[in-house]
């Protein structure tokens, strides 16, 4: 019986030799800042940080960050909103995107300037947390500080971290009809508290008419509109503008 002793296939990246390895495009004329970009486009941590580490040698730690690796993760949004990458190769692009800012923020002795907070979470009840997980790359990638409640999230606990830390907008996902009734529970409460702040509210389950059917409320169709949608309420849109633009 022959051994099967070559692994070498079990973590081979496929899908980097395929189409999609062609599809992303040039995103800086600098030959080393689109190094870096092609590896937050391949998703690959180990191949960034020595590049990113040989390009603080002439280059500024912003100009890596925003020339290569935002750069790289906006072209990785773009694959997402053409079905070119799904949920593994984001994740792949966001977990090296953090790798080079932690080497940026490093060399720069402090943590990278966000724009504001942003809330996010997946409902009570519910674990179905992939479309969160590809907001929160997004939402980071675009230069906003997330606010990762995680999955399972009680309704007070939601209402308490908006409380706390002020962002400009909160985020909801649910995939199943019976968990997406916390939302507006959260913006019943959120109201009361005289918080209003755009709750931007999406996933599998959520429709358009139910989640306008409440105060705050701001349907997300795709989670790619979460980068311009928290734009749009750092620059000081109202919940019931953005909606206005957003939905309908």
């Amino acid at each position: 019986m022959k051994t099967l002793n070559d692994y070498s296939k079990i973590f081979r990246r496929y899908d980097l030799e395929t189409e999609k390895a062609g599809a992303a495009k040039t995103v800086s004329t600098d030959p080393v800042l689109q190094k870096i970009a092609q590896f937050v486009v391949n998703g690959d941590e180990e191949g960034i940080l020595p590049a990113v580490q040989e390009a603080l040698k002439t280059k500024s730690p912003l100009d890596v960050i925003n020339g290569a690796l935002i750069a790289g993760m906006n072209e990785v949004s773009r694959l997402w909103d053409e079905g070119v990458y799904f949920l593994p190769q984001v994740i792949l692009s966001s977990d090296a995107m953090n790798v080079g800012i932690a080497e940026c923020e490093k060399a720069m002795g402090k943590a990278m300037s966000r724009k504001a907070k942003v809330v996010t979470h997946t409902a009570e009840g519910d674990i179905h947390d992939i479309g969160q997980v590809i907001v929160n790359a997004l939402l980071n990638a675009n230069g906003f500080e997330v606010i990762n409640l995680g999955a399972d999230v009680p309704v007070d606990k939601v209402v308490s971290a908006v409380k706390e830390h002020r962002p400009v907008m909160v985020t909801g996902t649910a995939l199943m009809t019976t968990t997406m009734t916390a939302f507006p529970k959260i913006a019943h409460q959120l109201k009361l508290a005289g918080i209003e702040i755009p709750f931007v509210c999406g996933g599998g389950a959520v429709s358009e008419e139910y989640v306008t059917s409440f105060e705050l409320g701001i349907w997300g169709k795709e989670a790619s509109q979460a980068p311009g949608m928290a734009e749009d309420a750092l620059s000081g849109d109202n919940w019931q503008t953005m909606r206005g633009k957003w939905n309908g």
